[in-house]
């Protein structure tokens, strides 16, 4: 095995897909998400659909996996769903041809996507979608600090609804509000009072930070 310097390991899963009409469709959609985050977050390896339901990526810090998962996130919304698990150590290539990978880092970061699922299950976590775990003996972010961001972040985003999403969707790209009021036929001004009232502005805000300070120590 040729282990790897630490990082943080994504993994996503979608909510609820094996109940909808069409899959072909669903996953289509997925797949163009994708394409579009791996241009927006540089990754360590891209994001790909690897199996059933999942995918998988990884980035160079933990708050480039974050925008991500956020990213993908309103990009499916609000049709479609998707919990996400991150994780942060080393890594292990057990087959460089075939692109397959293994250790803690993806330990971790299944033990992330587990923990959002459960968390779901309760009442106060009914709106998680992502969770983070450091994996063991590895040095970067304490998993309290990036969870209780992730716990308010996911708690808000559930809460928008479709034409707020619309909203987020176009600031988180680099729109303008002008832009954005043109794209979804609707005044400025209304935009402008979504941005204000469901407080996208601080999860736009928040969604930059996160990038400028990475996240991997």
């Amino acid at each position: 095995m040729k282990p790897r310097p630490e990082l943080a390991a994504l993994i996503g899963d979608l909510v609820g897909s094996r109940t909808s009409f069409d899959r072909g469709d669903l996953h289509a959609r997925l797949r163009d998400a994708l394409r579009e985050v791996n241009a927006l977050v540089p990754p360590l390896r891209p994001l790909w659909i690897t199996a059933g339901d999942e995918f998988q990526g990884t980035f160079s810090t933990v708050g480039a996996a974050v925008q991500a998962s956020l990213l993908i996130r309103v990009r499916l919304a609000p049709e479609h769903d998707v919990r996400h698990g991150i994780g942060w150590g080393s890594t292990s290539v057990l087959d460089e041809a075939g692109g397959i990978e293994d250790g803690p880092a993806w330990w971790a970061a299944r033990a992330g996507i587990e923990s959002a699922e459960r968390g779901e299950r309760s009442a106060a976590g009914r709106s998680l979608r992502t969770a983070y775990a450091l994996a063991d003996g590895a040095h970067g972010p304490a998993p309290g600090w990036v969870n209780a961001g992730l716990v308010l972040r996911d708690e808000r985003v559930s809460g928008l609804s479709d034409r707020s999403l619309s909203v987020l969707r176009g600031l988180l790209s680099g729109q303008t509000q002008r832009d954005i009021a043109e794209s979804l036929g609707i005044s400025p001004s209304a935009v402008s009072q979504r941005v204000r009232a469901d407080g996208l502005a601080a999860l736009v805000t928040a969604h930059e930070l996160v990038g400028e300070t990475g996240g991997s120590r």
